[in-house]
């Protein structure tokens, strides 16, 4: 396998998709070695067909606001690869969102997925629409009008959108509903639902339960323990909410949170009514996160600052891409970090990576930590096909189970000499699966 060469040709037909590029860099290079040693991939061009996504949709998403007038933004659905199952993926509303954004996601969740062990292939979309400041009922309409896009795109056994930046539980409910409505059938189609209506227990928790499970498994694996471990967190959404929970119950304290504004540092600990602050300041949906410190006497702000620059012994990065940089990467190692797991999606630049590795710092990537998120998202998909819900403790048995299995898979292809590269491994054990598959089901 020619990587410059690939990488080269990536480059030339994505012009203007540095994080695509970013997504796709780093995979080659770390399986590089694998396929030079199984030529048969390099035979067939599995790496070729692989960094192509099946589809892209793109589409024009009119809706009217509550001034009456009305607005315009664009809607995307990226179908990445379904060699393994039915297309798997978020959708993101965030005014940043590009089809460069989702074709990165969409070729991490390929892999993501892949890690999980169910029968999900990748897929990504989303929209340009900001829900900041939006009324509940633009939300509504907003959602509504996507949807009515997007329903010919997908279905149970085709693709299986789900939430992700700017697209919780209610606004999966307002799509849904438009879906329901349109396709004239009751499936389960979209996952992250209500209780009520099909959803799974733990889900809204369940990326940021992962992620601290795997911390778990990584600590136990250095010969650590979590207990008594401090935590710095990032964002304070879902990912970070379920993060904060789980770390808190296992015996570490989280002592940072932070917001587009800034970042909260309270050394007494985030945990029991603080914790349920952070959703309370989630649905406000004003973005911030100094309102913290106001209601919490222990907690300092600082604005305009991220909390890797708190002296703590995990940090687990939960909010969006490359918000660790390789001077966050340093500044963390020089106060004596212990470990760095990336919860949210390629949330490390590749110099933080970089910095993290040749220090020695165990560092896990977002396709294997944050899979749980997806994972129950498959479950949810199980239940769904059996018309039936699982207990709390049966679906955190199974995401335990999972997450175990890819800490295991990223230590099978990732350790040497002592040091485990969880990004090498999870590259490799989510690109043997996939590449596998496509090899069976032939050219098409």
């Amino acid at each position: 396998m020619d990587v410059k060469k690939i990488l080269a040709d990536v480059e030339a037909k994505n012009p203007g998709q540095p994080l695509f590029l970013q997504a796709v860099t780093e995979v080659l290079e770390t399986i590089e070695e694998y396929v030079a040693a199984n030529p048969k991939y390099d035979h067939n061009k599995i790496i070729e067909r692989m960094v192509e996504p099946d589809r892209i949709f793109q589409f024009r998403v009119e809706w009217v606001d509550d001034k009456g007038e009305i607005q315009v933004n664009r809607g995307y659905r990226v179908q990445f690869n379904n060699a393994i199952g039915p297309y798997k993926g978020g959708l993101r509303f965030h005014p940043a969102v590009t089809v460069d954004t989702l074709k990165f996601l969409g070729f991490e969740q390929t892999f993501k997925n892949s890690l999980t062990t169910l029968p999900m292939g990748g897929g990504k979309g989303g929209s340009d629409f900001n829900p900041q400041g939006k009324s509940a009922n633009e939300v509504m309409r907003f959602c509504q009008a996507f949807m009515t896009e997007l329903y010919k795109y997908i279905g149970p056994d085709t693709d299986v959108p789900a939430g992700d930046i700017g697209v919780g539980g209610r606004e999966i409910g307002f799509m849904y509903g438009m879906y329901k409505k349109l396709a004239r059938e009751n499936t389960g189609v979209l996952t992250g639902k209500g209780r009520n209506w099909g959803g799974s227990i733990l889900r809204p928790e369940a990326t940021g339960f992962g992620g601290v499970y795997f911390v778990d498994y990584m600590l136990k694996k250095a010969g650590k323990d979590i207990k008594g471990k401090t935590v710095a967190v990032s964002g304070f959404g879902n990912v970070a909410w379920g993060a904060a929970i789980k770390a808190t119950e296992l015996g570490a304290k989280v002592v940072c949170i932070s917001g587009p504004d800034g970042y909260i540092y309270d050394e007494a600990g985030i945990s029991g009514e603080k914790i349920d602050y952070m959703d309370t300041l989630l649905q406000t949906r004003n973005n911030v996160v100094a309102p913290f410190a106001d209601k919490y006497p222990t907690a300092k702000f600082f604005a305009g600052k991220k909390p890797w620059e708190a002296k703590v012994d995990i940090a687990m990065p939960c909010a969006i891409q490359n918000e660790l940089t390789g001077e966050d990467a340093k500044l963390l190692i020089s106060n004596g970090v212990q470990l760095v797991c990336e919860v949210s999606n390629m949330g490390c630049t590749a110099e933080a990576i970089h910095e993290l590795q040749k220090a020695g710092i165990p560092f896990a990537p977002g396709k294997a930590a944050n899979a749980g998120g997806v994972a129950v998202s498959g479950l949810e998909m199980s239940q769904n096909a059996y018309h039936l819900g699982w207990t709390a403790e049966e679906v955190d048995t199974k995401l335990k189970q999972i997450m175990l299995d890819i800490h295991e898979n990223c230590v099978k292809y990732g350790e040497a000499n002592g040091y485990v590269n969880y990004v090498k491994g999870a590259n490799i054990a989510g690109f043997i699966k996939v590449a596998d598959s496509m090899l069976e089901l032939g050219v098409c």
